[in-house]
């Protein structure tokens, strides 16, 4: 049994359930047969595009989020790697300083000049090594700016030069590709 409230025929024309706009059926109106089985087979097309529809969208959808898990994964093993070897080029060019040091310390009774030649060869190396790994040495001339970035004062001296600017190297410092890796310890001229 129909009640006016769900009864199709009550709905006024303007408060249209369907989304596209199309218009209610009327369905105290008798369908002729041909007509019923006309739009059957349409509705049942419609249904079966938007099943196909769906379906592809899904499986985009599905291979879309494989493939962004397998790039996520992918650079979380590449950074992985990357900070388990990355000292490897840096290693592998200070071999040669070890190599260096290790000659030197098996032969005990050399006599101090070939050992301090032994010594200078071996720093030559250690700085190419360095200077290799981007690894550069902060030692400023004097009269040079005092620089807080890449010095550090260690006292202030009186001297006959422009205050605040570097007298002496007391210990070099090293950048790595422009950062401090150790300021340069200096003594600073005083103000007069």
């Amino acid at each position: 049994m129909s009640t006016p409230e769900n009864d199709p025929r009550s709905i006024p024309p303007d408060a249209n359930p369907f989304v596209d706009g199309a218009a209610m059926p009327d369905l105290s109106a008798a369908a002729a047969p041909g007509e019923a089985e006309a739009a059957a087979p349409s509705l049942a097309q419609r249904l079966a595009e938007l099943e196909a529809r769906h379906t592809e969208v899904s499986d985009a959808y599905l291979r879309a989020k494989a493939e962004a898990e397998n790039t996520r994964r992918r650079a979380e093993e590449d950074v992985s790697k990357a900070r388990k070897y990355a000292v490897e080029s840096f290693a592998e060019s200070l071999l040669p300083v070890m190599d260096s040091m290790q000659a030197a310390i098996a032969m005990p009774d050399a006599k101090v000049e070939t050992v301090l030649e032994g010594v200078h060869a071996t720093l030559r190396q250690l700085s190419q090594a360095l200077e290799r790994n981007k690894v550069i040495q902060i030692a400023p001339p004097a009269g040079t700016k005092f620089d807080p970035h890449q010095h550090q004062a260690i006292s202030m001296v009186p001297a006959e030069q422009d205050a605040n600017t570097v007298v002496a190297v007391l210990q070099k410092g090293y950048l790595i590709n422009d950062r401090v890796l150790r300021p340069a310890l200096v003594t600073v001229a005083a103000p007069k």
